[in-house]
Order: structure tokens, then sequence, then C-alpha cells
């Protein structure tokens, strides 16, 4: 079903005032899990400007009566799961009825004070949790601008891009567990590395920290095992969009990476942000990626090539910085294979998929050099320095940088919608 939603109406108000141009007007209502500082257990909510909306209070309250979600307490839980789970009927549902209770003109929340207390959270008084249970997570490399920088500097111009690239989404399974939410800082991590002037490798912490500048998806309702899915039909099975950070350990990953691909250069930490957006707040930023040529094989052919303007940017601030400093703007329709084409990959050979997996883009490189989206790129494996407004200068992350990554969805007169951030802290390695 690709009706436009009626909740993404341009002329839709809330109740709850929001700035313009902040990340969550009415028209976005992203979903995520939250547990207030003064106390309670973790609950399902939404954003609304500088608020969150307690959705399992609004449940309690009997709010939700629709066919999908009467007599139950998906939004009652400590993640996403649940209500995932449910397809795309109950998320629709769910988005259409917190839209009406939060419009200006309905009296129904807005005028019940009692109500009113107990479900608004300003969101400087909640801690943002991990939005889903993460059981498996799988990372893309689905950027041609990115494939083609990283295969120039490692084998040349004449075989920057592998020989399957352009005929499939290439892909590597992560670490689920080491999925952390924005604002968890991590430690430098050791690992095997060979020194450019030695012929044995040493035991060190990682000197060649990255960033990656990515977007996953996740999965809402599982498929068995030995079950396929068509492109057509993927994005029944993805409940909305995460920005990603997959911080990579450059010199482990070298050394490790042949010939089964990444481990300990990857697996330390991936950062998503806590709001995860829905497909339906992104109907009105829809937008072609780059054509694809050649033509996929059948089970990968969409209608044209379909993705979303989001305009992502990278921010970095260093200990001794007093502000955050942008390194990169990218934009999500930049990528070569779309989401419905990932999916649809990664279930051909009957992989089953289950609700709560995380699948991330890969990292986000455009055509130009502001717009690449990793270190790697940005200082050209060291060679090109990346300039900072206080004179330091930049080739890999140094201890106590802290990375943001933000993204904002434009289009016509659509009211703006954003992603929220998703930060990081580099600290110093154990002994």
């Amino acid at each position: 079903e690709n009706r436009m939603s009626a909740t993404t109406d341009p002329a839709l108000k809330s109740f709850i005032a929001v700035p313009d141009g902040h990340h969550f007007p009415i028209q976005n209502l992203p979903f995520g899990v939250f547990r207030p500082r003064s106390g309670g257990n973790a609950r399902v909510g939404t954003a609304i400007g500088d608020h969150v909306l307690d959705l399992a209070e609004l449940q309690l309250a009997g709010c939700f009566n629709g066919p999908c979600l009467a007599g139950t307490d998906v939004f009652c839980s400590d993640a996403l799961n649940a209500f995932m789970a449910l397809g795309r009927p109950a998320w629709r549902e769910a988005r259409e009825r917190i839209s009406q209770l939060l419009r200006q003109d309905v009296a129904e929340l807005r005028d019940n004070g009692s109500l009113r207390a107990r479900v608004f959270h300003p969101a400087a008084e909640v801690e943002m949790l991990l939005p889903a249970r993460i059981g498996d997570y799988t990372d893309f490399y689905s950027s041609r601008e990115h494939a083609t920088n990283v295969g120039i500097m490692f084998r040349g111009k004449e075989n920057a891009l592998m020989p399957n690239w352009l005929h499939l989404p290439v892909a590597y399974h992560g670490r689920a567990s080491s999925i952390v939410v924005s604002g968890t800082p991590f430690h430098r991590p050791w690992g095997q590395i060979m020194p450019a002037d030695s012929e044995t490798p040493v035991h060190a912490p990682s000197r060649g920290m990255d960033i990656e500048l990515e977007v996953g998806f996740l999965v809402g309702p599982g498929t068995r095992r030995g079950e396929t899915v068509p492109v057509q039909s993927a994005r029944e099975h993805i409940f909305g969009l995460v920005l990603v950070n997959d911080w990579s350990a450059r010199d482990i990953q070298r050394w490790e990476y042949v010939p089964l691909g990444p481990f300990l250069g990857k697996n330390f930490a991936t950062s998503i942000s806590p709001w995860v957006v829905t497909l339906d707040a992104l109907e009105p930023f829809v937008s072609e990626g780059p054509v694809q040529d050649p033509q996929p094989l059948e089970y990968l052919r969409t209608e044209g090539n379909p993705s979303w303007n989001i305009e992502l940017d990278v921010l970095l601030k260093g200990a001794k910085m007093d502000h955050y400093q942008r390194i990169c703007r990218s934009n999500f329709s930049h990528l070569y294979w779309n989401v419905n084409q990932q999916l649809a990959h990664h279930t051909v050979n009957g992989c089953d998929l289950r609700t709560g997996d995380l699948m991330a883009s890969g990292t986000i490189s455009g055509p130009e050099k502001s717009s690449y989206g990793s270190l790697l790129e940005l200082a050209w494996k060291g060679t090109e320095p990346l300039s900072l407004h206080n004179g330091e200068t930049r080739t890999y992350l140094q201890d106590g940088d802290s990375i943001l990554i933000t993204g904002v969805c434009r289009a016509g007169n659509a009211v703006p919608i954003g992603f929220g951030e998703v930060e990081g802290t580099l600290l110093p390695a154990h002994d």
C-alpha cells in the first residue's frame, strides 16, 4: 500500500508548540524507547517537539482501540519489537491515532489536564534507550562512490570496483551485541596490527580509528527459514530508519579482513540514533537513486531506484574544541543499492529475518570530497589531513573526539522532518 499518509499533511499543527525547523513536528512521529530520569520502567514513546509522548500511558488509558492495537500492550515494553511485528496496518493505525490526539483542533488530549500531565515528558528529563532488541546486524556496502574511493586507494583506478559490486548488494554480518544507543562512549579498541615497517604483527590499540556515516533500517515482520521476500514486497518488512555510525579501526581491519572480511576492526561499537522514523513519515521525501547499469538480475529489479532525500551531516568536536565542526555533508539518495534490494537479496537464499534485525547501508559518500562519509576518504588514507577551525588536523580520530551525525528530510512544500542525532565519544584505550 503506497498511498500518501494523511499524517504528513503540511497543514497539520500540534497543540504542543514545535519550533519551525525542529526535527520532530507532528508530521514525523518517530518511535523510540525511553525511561523517565525520575524513575519507572522503560516504555515506548514518540517525539513531538521538545517532548516525549508516553504511548504506554496512552495505551493504559484506552486511547488505542483500533482493530490492530485493541487489546494489546505493545507500548508497555522496553523494546519496539512487539509493535514492529504487527506489521504496516498497525504502524499506520498507531500513527494516525497519535496524530489525531496531538492535533491542535482536537480536544480529546488537549483539554484533558490529568492525562496530559501523565503522558508528556520534557525530552531533557528522559533517558533514551536502544529502540529494539537487535538479534542480527548486517552491514551493506551500497555507496558506489565509497566503494570506488576505497578501491582506488587499495587497488588502483583500474580495479576500483570488484567484479560483483554492480550486480549485487555486497554486505557482511556484524555483531549485534556491540550496537549502542547515541550518547554511549567507548574505548579505543586493541587488536592485531601490521606496522608498515615490520614483518610481524603487534598487539596494540588502534591508531586508525574512523567513522562511517550510515543509515540503517529495522525489520518489522520476520520470515520463515527458506522463505524469500520479493523486492516488490520488501517495504512490508521495513519498519523505519535510524542513523548509524559504524565505528571502524582501519589498521586492525586492514590486517584481518583477507580472506573473510571485517571482524575485530568493526565489532567493538556501532552507534545508532534512538528515534526510528517510519516509512510513512518519509513518503513526502521519496527521490530517485542513481541509475543502475548494468540492469540488476530480475529478483533485484525495482521500478526506478527508489530512495529518500535525507541530508546527512557529520560533525566533529575534539577535546580542545569548544564547538562542533561539520566535516561532511552527504545524502541518502547517493546510495546505489536501495533498501528494497538489500532486503530482497538478504533473503534470496532463504535466510530468515527476525523482528528487530538491523540492516545498515554502508558508508554513504557522494561525488564531492565534502560528501565523503569516512575519514579514510576525507583525509585520503592519511595523505590529506583534515583541517579543523582551531588549527588542529585529523587523519583519524584522537582520544576525546566526539562525532555527531544528523539527518534532515526536505522536499517542496513538505514540512521538514529529522532523525535527531547519533553521537559518540572515543575514550582512551584500556591499559
